[in-house]
């Protein structure tokens, strides 16, 4: 067998299987178990190594990192006192370089001229937390209140037109554009508050509408306060049992509860269109189609205000002198604008869905304008 195979290691004897027969003159095998790093830690730590460029040693293992060269050192005289002798690695190229590392590209310049529109972030699961529309807008300097627009406002004018004529025809007359209306009222409230779908609460809400319509008409137009306020009640009670049995969180309960109890109120509310005067119902149903579709034309803020009050105004002094509440009708009618226009802007709050729009932004005008139909109603007559 040649002296470059493989040989059995012997401490004892010159050959090393890791250095091979190449060791220096005078060096023998380190003992079994000692770490070779941390024998030439101590001999460096005790600074008395020479260097010496005649002296070559060879490695023939292979090591975890093949780029450290460390220097080579010649061991100490035997006069020094050592606890072992110490091995070194000599400089050797490495047998398998390493691949290179691919040069991490470097982040684009930011462009100093604006971008053409906003880009915005889809939402992620990393952390980062998408803003909403509202939220942006704010951020931005800019309001996050929609109006629902001509389209709506179209079809509030329709439902307004129905129960003027409704009301001319008598109470029954009146009762299915008034349904309609609850049914609208009843849904658009709970999507407004962001509770979709909320099939319990929206016919929890519409049955209180239905039940206040049912107890006006038995009870007659001259007790419509006491039918409104009494339905109202039992409607509030029932829902406070009902939340107490739900099972969701204490603050899910609560919020339920209140979303509940507004819409409820809302549409029980809705039913004074049925116990106001009919000549009453006829110039607040006519001001406010004129008043929504006056505050939904392009026009400044402030300007669009002034211009829809004067519409519902003008509409109540037009439905007036076709009643016998003539020119006192501009009163109930600018009543009523208010009313109608505070409706639009609760359903204009934070960016509201299409859904809201077509549901509350067309029912809440006309639901709001009932209290100052019947009032107004009944102090003009």
């Amino acid at each position: 067998m040649s002296s470059d195979q493989q040989q059995p290691y012997d401490p004892g004897s010159g050959y090393d299987p890791y250095y091979g027969n190449q060791r220096p003159y005078g060096e023998q095998s380190p003992p079994y178990g000692q770490q070779e790093y941390g024998q030439q830690e101590y001999g460096q730590q005790h600074g008395n190594q020479q260097q010496d460029p005649h002296v070559t040693q060879t490695w023939e293992g292979q090591t975890w990192d093949t780029q450290y060269q460390p220097v080579v050192q010649q061991p100490a005289p035997a006069s020094q006192p050592f606890a072992g002798d110490t091995a070194y690695l000599p400089p050797q190229p490495a047998a398998h370089p390493l691949p290179e590392e691919t040069p991490v590209a470097a982040p684009a310049a930011a462009s100093d001229a604006p971008a053409a529109g906003p880009e915005w972030s889809s939402p992620t699961t990393s952390g980062h937390t998408r803003l909403t529309d509202a939220q942006r807008a704010r951020a931005e300097g800019r309001s996050p209140i929609i109006p629902p627009g001509i389209q709506p406002a179209a079809l509030t004018a329709g439902l307004g037109a129905l129960l003027a004529g409704g009301a001319a025809l008598g109470p029954y007359g009146l009762l299915l554009p008034l349904v309609l209306l609850q049914a609208v009222t009843a849904a658009g409230w709970f999507r407004l508050n962001g509770m979709w779908p909320a099939r319990q609460g929206i016919a929890l809400a519409f049955a209180g509408g239905l039940t206040a319509d049912v107890v006006l008409l038995a009870a007659g137009r001259e007790n419509a306060p006491a039918a409104i306020m009494g339905t109202l009640g039992v409607w509030v009670l029932l829902t406070l049992v009902l939340q107490l049995r739900s099972h969701a969180d204490p603050d899910e309960r609560m919020y339920g509860l209140m979303a509940t109890v507004a819409s409820a109120a809302l549409t029980i509310v809705a039913a004074g269109h049925l116990g106001a005067a009919p000549d009453a119902v006829v110039v607040g149903g006519l001001a406010v189609a004129a008043a929504v579709v006056a505050r939904a034309l392009p026009l400044p803020g402030a300007a669009s205000v002034v211009v829809a009050l004067l519409a519902a105004a003008g509409a109540g002094i037009a439905a007036g002198t076709l009643t016998d509440l003539g020119t006192s009708g501009a009163l109930l009618g600018l009543g009523a604008g208010v009313c109608a226009l505070v409706g639009l802007r609760a359903a204009s709050y934070d960016y509201p869905s299409r859904f809201v729009h077509m549901t509350a932004g067309v029912a809440l005008p006309l639901t709001l304008a009932a209290p100052a139909v019947y009032l107004l109603g009944r102090a003009l007559a």
